[in-house]
């Protein structure tokens, strides 16, 4: 099984800023640094939409890194109704580009559909060994 880690994050205003930060400690710990910011940022907007469109409140939203082989695969699962769209936004605007970034940095994403909720993934294939997995993770 490969070596995950999972970690839960309240409906709150730090709450991406504490993702990313969970990123950066995990993949620095795994060894997998060379894509480190491009991932960051799109867990960042990942969880930025988990917290705008998706957390019902009083709920949370969880985010899983998995090293799968080589490739670092990102999981950001909220229990909310809402559809993911991967699309450009208005120029003019100064939201809605989110996704549309996450995938163009990203080398294959998706969505799962859970009842209630949904899972958005992204993978980045990566040239680093994957760690060796540790027992209880």
């Amino acid at each position: 099984m490969p070596p995950s880690r999972q970690r839960r994050f309240p409906r709150a205003h730090g709450s991406a800023r504490a993702a990313r930060t969970f990123t950066s400690e995990v993949l620095t710990e795994w060894g997998v640094t060379e894509r480190l910011e491009d991932i960051q940022l799109c867990v960042s907007e990942l969880a930025t939409n988990a917290l705008l469109h998706g957390v019902p409140p009083g709920r949370e939203f969880s985010l899983e890194l998995v090293a799968d082989g080589p490739p670092i695969r990102v999981k950001v699962r909220d229990s909310g109704g809402g559809h993911p769209r991967w699309e450009r936004g208005e120029l003019e605007g100064c939201g809605g580009r989110g996704l549309y970034l996450a995938q163009a940095l990203s080398d294959d994403f998706g969505v799962t559909w859970h009842t209630p909720g949904k899972t958005v993934w992204l993978t980045f294939k990566t040239a680093s060994p994957p760690p060796a997995a540790a027992d209880g993770e």
